[in-house]
């Protein structure tokens, strides 16, 4: 743990479409001091959960290509391993009663109430 009580190292995996958006955000965490990796679907994302690391938390868009974030969150908490990895979901959807997280974030994103709650969630100890 660091002085700021944030776990070292600590991994988010970014899942967004949105190139520009995706890029934006993993810079920002990396500056930040965290250890982000992209994704730029949902099966994107769970073909790197299942071969890397678990993360200590996931941001994750719904509307997405190929696999979208609902479909995400149905194949991740099947999976005893992915689980539990909290889920912060970042979106422009107004109607969020059907959202499984942890956490809503609201696009367009405010950045220092992004990374207060990221903060939050990577203070955690890690998953596995």
């Amino acid at each position: 743990m660091r002085s700021d009580g944030r776990k070292e190292d600590a991994r988010i995996l970014v899942v967004e479409d949105d190139e520009d958006a995706r890029e934006a955000m993993v810079a920002l965490l990396q500056m930040k001091g965290y250890r982000a990796v992209p994704a730029g679907n949902g099966k994107e994302a769970l073909d790197y959960l299942r071969q890397a690391p678990v993360p200590d938390l996931i941001l994750l868009d719904l509307w997405m290509p190929v696999m979208d974030g609902w479909q995400f969150r149905s194949e991740q908490v099947k999976d005893p391993r992915l689980a539990e990895i909290p889920v912060i979901v970042v979106t422009a959807l107004s109607d969020r009663t059907d959202v499984d997280a942890d956490e809503i974030i609201a696009k367009p994103v405010d950045v220092d109430h992004l990374l207060t709650t990221v903060s939050y969630y990577c203070r955690r100890e890690p998953t596995q």
